[in-house]
C-alpha cells in the first residue's frame, strides 16, 4: 500500500518527536544524567539508516501512536531499535577508544 507523501510527512512528523521523548527517557533511566551526544546518535538520520529509511521508520513510529497509542510506541521502540542502538554504541565506544 502506498502511503500520500504529505500524509507520510505528518505521519514523520509525530513520530519523531515520539522518538525524541522515548530517547530522552530512555537515556535519563539508564545513564541516570542528561546525554545529549547519546540523545543525538540515537535520534538521527545515520542511526536510524540502520534500520531502514529514516522518513518510513518515523512514519511507522508515528501510525503507532495514532492507531494503537503511547504504549505500543514504546513496545515497538524497545524490541526494533533498541538492540540495534545497544549494538551500534559498543561499536562506536570501541572505535572511540581505539582512536584515542
Amino acid at each position: 500500500m502506498q502511503i500520500d507523501k504529505k500524509l507520510e510527512q505528518e505521519q514523520a512528523w509525530i513520530g519523531d518527536a515520539l522518538l525524541g521523548l522515548f530517547a530522552r527517557d530512555w537515556i535519563l533511566k539508564r545513564e541516570k544524567k542528561i546525554d545529549a551526544e547519546m540523545f543525538k546518535h540515537m535520534t538521527s538520520n545515520n542511526f536510524l539508516n540502520n534500520i531502514g529509511n529514516p522518513t518510513k521508520i518515523e512514519a511507522k513510529i508515528g501510525r503507532i501512536y495514532k492507531n494503537q497509542g503511547y504504549t505500543k510506541v514504546l513496545d515497538y521502540l524497545e524490541k526494533e531499535l533498541i538492540p540495534v542502538f545497544l549494538k551500534q554504541e559498543k561499536k562506536r565506544i570501541r572505535k572511540a577508544g581505539r582512536n584515542r
